[in-house]
Formats: C-alpha cells, structure tokens, sequence
C-alpha cells in the first residue's frame, strides 16, 4: 500500500480564479469558503474570483484565502478519494493549514487567527518597506555571507531553505535589494522579487511573533491526529506548548522546508500530495528527492487519482 504525506502551501501560491473549476463538482468547496467568509465578515469566495490581485495579495487577506483553500480541498479530498496521510507539513502559513487538517486547531479558529498574524506581520513592517527575493543557483553559505555584507546597519537574511538550489531572502527593502543584486554578482542563475508585502521570517517580525505568542496562548490546540512536522525545528510536537511555541518562532526564523521533505522520505513516504492551489511545493520535493512522487491536488483531474 502507498504511503502518502501531504503538505500545504504558503503565500505565494494564491491566484485569481483559484479553484474554480474543482467549485463547480464539488460543493464543499465554496461551503468551506462560506464559513470562512462568516467569520472574516466579507465574501472571501468573491474575493479570490473577482478581486483585484493587490487585494488578493495583502498579507491579511492572502493568509485566510490559501488557508481556506486547501482546507476546502482536503474536504473535497476525504469526501472523494478517501486516502489519508501518514504525516503532513505546511510551508510557512501552510503550517496552520497541516494542523487544521490534522485535527489540531479548530478551522473557524484558525481563520480569524491567521487574518491577524497577517495583520501583525504588516503592523512589523519598516516603513521603508522589506522585500523577499528567490534566489536560484548559489550556495547556502554564500547567501550567508553576501546578506552579512550587504546589511550596512540594516536587516537582511536567509527566510527559507526552499531546495539545495533555491533559497530565499528577507529583510528591509534597500538591504535586500543590495543583498539580491550582489546574489547575482556571485554567480546565481536567477533571482527573483516575490509577491509578497511583508519581509517574512526575518528579525523584523520578532514584535509581531511577541504579539501572535498573546493571541495564541488563547487558542485551543489539541494533539494531531496525523504527525505535523513544523517549520523551525523540523519536528513532529504533540503537545499545546510545544505547537504554539513552534508558531511563535516560525515568524522570525527560517523555513527549513529542504529537511522536512527529507524528514517526510524518512517516514516510508512514496508520494507527498500538494493539497492548495499550483504546484510550488510539488516543485519543490522534485527538486529535494528525485524518488518521491510529487503531485498537486487543486482541480476534478487531481482529485480522482487512485493509488
């Protein structure tokens, strides 16, 4: 029997028109989004159809609108198919998503919870701005050290550890762009300035994480009913403290997401399931273990493979 994982995507993986065609067979899909849109007080399903792309892409409302996303499809996915997973991961905000889906934190909860670590992140923000770049083709060391020079007083680091060949940087604007612009000098294949408002998993979000650890010591969270592995230890916790605490430095530490996908090989796994819109994480595993198969779940095509 194939052993499966899923894992759920983070902000950069929202679109306009998102689930529009897996909406149209399955019902469930545009009935989780009401619950969310109950909860937020605006139509999110509108949203994320008819919206503008700078609305979609506010931190506040990218991080309910990709939570809601794959929470729908892992609904879609239990009524449907039926195979469930021996462990499961989220990259950066996909982390709520696993837990959601593992039983770990109520949905309702959990969409309120991350509409304000979005509006936390924002709040965190320089007014300069802060920018993220992914970087293609340059070791992680190098990274280090060119973020190291190219700081001038200023804050600039490594965010996430996305493959052997792509990492990704965050920090204050100029700092970054300096930092982005020295990467290519040195010889990386590709750089690239993400869609993205808030310079996440830097320093600069420390204020906000100080205020999300307040927000959370008030949510109820329970032991997963599948293994989540977490973004800043690598590690599958079980109790309350240890998850909320795992949340609080997920937002100013990087995304260990190469070793979580080797973590997840190490289980047995043979295939790891995207469960939210495109297929950046399905990339990704390619990229990290050539012997897993990879395959995104988002549309009525996906939703029927047997295994």
């Amino acid at each position: 029997m194939t052993k499966i994982a899923m894992v759920f995507p983070g902000q950069g993986s929202q679109s306009l028109g998102m689930l529009s065609a897996l909406a149209k067979e399955m019902y469930i899909i545009k009935e989780t989004f009401n619950e969310a849109s109950e909860v937020l007080g605006y139509n999110l399903w509108l949203l994320i159809q008819n919206g503008t792309e700078k609305e979609l892409n506010k931190t506040s409302k990218t991080q309910p609108a990709l939570l809601t996303s794959s929470i729908a499809i892992f609904r879609a996915w239990k009524k449907h198919n039926g195979k469930m997973p021996i462990v499961m991961a989220g990259h950066s905000l996909g982390e709520y998503s696993a837990l959601v889906c593992s039983d770990a934190l109520e949905f309702k909860k959990a969409i309120k919870l991350v509409e304000l670590r979005g509006e936390l992140m924002q709040l965190s923000t320089p007014n300069q701005g802060g920018a993220m770049y992914a970087i293609i083709g340059l070791d992680h060391k190098m990274i280090k050290n060119v973020c190291k020079n190219s700081s001038q007083g200023q804050i600039v680091s490594i965010a996430n550890f996305n493959s052997p060949n792509q990492t990704v940087i965050a920090g204050e604007k100029n700092a970054a762009k300096r930092a982005a612009d020295e990467c290519k000098r040195s010889g990386a294949k590709f750089v690239l300035l993400l869609s993205v408002n808030v310079p996440s998993h830097c320093i600069l979000m420390k204020p906000a994480a100080k205020k999300l650890a307040k927000i959370l010591d008030n949510i109820d969270f329970f032991e997963p009913k599948y293994p989540v592995i977490n973004n800043v230890d690598v590690k599958m916790e079980t109790s309350a403290k240890n998850i909320r605490y795992a949340l609080v430095r997920q937002l100013y530490n990087p995304v260990r997401w190469t070793e979580t996908i080797k973590l997840i090989a190490e289980q047995g796994v043979e295939c790891i399931l995207e469960i939210g819109p495109g297929k950046v994480l399905s990339n990704l595993t390619k990229l990290i273990a050539c012997n897993l198969t990879a395959i995104s779940i988002n549309d009525p095509v996906s939703l029927k493979i047997v295994f």
